[in-house]
């Protein structure tokens, strides 16, 4: 999945500025997201990848290019 796919699916689900999700953007400390967020996000990619992801692995991840890596495995 590339990095438009996944900033797109993040601006949808989450409501941030367009413009702070960057490859390098922290979701907790730049998108300021919360644990509910980070559950809202975990569905969405679920039903864009149409697989599922184990729980607590998006947790995990702190920048928005990891999260972009990580749907590449």
């Amino acid at each position: 999945m590339e990095f438009e796919a996944v900033k797109e699916i993040i601006v949808d689900t989450l409501a941030c500025d367009e413009d702070k999700v960057t490859p390098n953007a922290r979701f907790i400390e730049d998108l300021e997201v919360d644990s509910l967020s980070l559950v809202e996000l975990h569905m969405a990619l679920e039903d864009s990848l149409g697989h599922s992801i184990p729980d607590g692995e998006i947790g995990k991840l702190q920048t928005v290019q990891e999260l972009v890596d990580y749907c590449n495995k």
